[in-house]
C-alpha cells in the first residue's frame, strides 16, 4: 500500500526565483496622495561623514528619535525629511537615499499614527481565520503567518490576524476590520469555489490576495501551487510502480483546491490509461481523523486500492 500527498515543484516565479501569480490584474494598494501641492525643491547635498549625531543633550528625557532630530541631523527642512521618508516624487533620489540611511542608523521609528491621519493608510494587512472545526487544525500555520510577517516587516507592514467562529462571522470580521479601518487589505486564506469574502472586498474596493484560487478569478490577485499538476504527477508515479486501482481521498468540496486535485487526480488516471472508478473516491476528510475514516471506507471495498492518494496533508497523516 502506498501513500502520496503530492507537492507540486513548477510554482509559477519570475526571474529572481520568487513566486508570481498568474494574473496580469492586481488589486493596487492605494498610495500615499499630498493634500499641498508644493514645488519641487531642491536641497544643498551635505558631506554625510561630516555630519554629527544629534545632540543628544538636546534629547535628554525622550527616547524616540523624531524627524526634528533627523533634520538636525542632516541640515534638511523638516517638510523635505518628512516627504523623503514617504517617497513622495519631488524628492530627489540621492536626498531620500541620504535621509533612509540617516533614518536607519539613528533608529527613527514613524508613528503610525501620524503616518495613518497623513497618508489614509494603516500599513497593516488582515487574515482572518476561520477556527470552527477542524479548520483550526493546520500543520503549517505557524510557518505561514510567519513568512507574511517578515516579508511584511521588510516594507514596514504589519499583519493584522483575526479569528472568526463560522463562514458567516468570518464575513461579519472582515467588515468590522474595514469599517473601523484596521487594515488597507487582506490576504484570504483557504478559497471557496465562489467565496463571499471575496465579493464582499470587491463591493468595498478593498484590495486583496486569494491564497488560493476560486472557480472565477477574473479581477483577483492569487497566489497557488499547481496543485492539478502536483496530484497528475503523483498518479502517473503511482501507475509507473504498477498500481492499477487508485483510491483518492478528497477534502470539502466548498474548498476550491480539493476540486482542482481531484481534477488532476482524474486526468493523471487518464494519462495513464486508468479507468475513473466512483467506489475509489471518498470526500469530505479534512483531519487525521478524516483522513483515517476514508481510508478505512477504500480499504473495506469489494476490491480495494493498492494505493492511494490525498489531497490534503493532514488527511494523509
Amino acid at each position: 500500500m502506498t501513500c502520496i500527498q503530492p507537492v507540486a515543484k513548477d510554482f509559477p516565479q519570475d526571474t529572481h526565483g520568487h513566486f508570481r501569480p498568474e494574473t496580469d490584474f492586481v488589486f493596487p494598494l492605494p498610495k500615499p496622495v499630498s493634500v499641498f501641492n508644493l514645488s519641487v525643491v531642491r536641497e544643498p547635498e551635505m558631506n554625510q561623514t561630516n555630519a554629527k549625531l544629534p545632540d543628544q543633550s538636546a534629547r535628554k528625557g525622550r527616547s524616540k528619535v523624531t524627524i526634528q532630530d533627523l533634520s538636525d541631523h542632516l541640515n534638511l527642512t523638516k517638510g523635505t525629511v518628512s516627504r523623503a521618508l514617504n517617497n513622495y516624487p519631488d524628492i530627489a533620489e540621492s536626498t531620500r537615499l541620504r535621509v533612509t540611511n540617516a533614518a536607519r542608523k539613528l533608529g527613527y521609528r514613524p508613528s503610525s499614527h501620524a503616518q495613518a491621519i497623513r497618508t489614509g493608510r494603516v500599513k497593516s494587512v488582515g487574515l482572518v481565520l476561520n477556527v470552527a472545526g477542524e479548520n483550526v487544525h493546520r500543520p503549517f500555520l505557524s510557518d505561514f503567518l510567519n513568512g507574511i510577517s517578515l516579508r511584511l516587516g521588510e516594507d514596514d507592514w504589519t499583519l493584522v490576524v483575526a479569528t472568526a467562529q463560522s463562514d458567516e462571522n468570518s464575513l461579519d470580521v472582515h467588515a468590522r476590520l474595514i469599517a473601523e479601518k484596521k487594515v488597507d487589505g487582506f490576504i484570504l486564506p483557504r478559497t471557496k469555489i465562489c467565496d463571499a469574502r471575496a465579493e464582499l472586498l470587491k463591493s468595498k474596493g478593498v484590495p486583496f490576495v486569494l491564497y488560493g484560487r476560486m472557480a472565477d478569478i477574473t479581477g483577483c490577485a492569487w497566489y497557488d501551487i499547481a496543485g492539478e499538476n502536483a496530484m497528475a504527477e503523483a498518479v502517473a508515479r503511482l501507475a509507473g510502480f504498477g498500481h492499477t486501482r487508485i483510491g483518492f481521498i478528497g477534502g470539502d468540496r466548498d474548498n476550491n483546491f480539493e476540486t482542482l486535485r481531484r481534477r488532476g487526480f482524474i486526468k493523471g488516471l487518464e494519462t495513464a490509461g486508468l479507468a475513473f472508478e466512483t467506489d475509489l473516491l471518498v470526500e469530505g476528510a479534512m483531519s487525521v481523523a478524516g483522513g483515517l475514516k476514508g481510508a478505512r471506507a477504500l480499504l473495506t471495498a469489494p476490491v480495494p486500492p493498492t494505493a492511494i492518494v490525498c489531497a490534503l496533508d493532514r488527511a494523509a497523516l
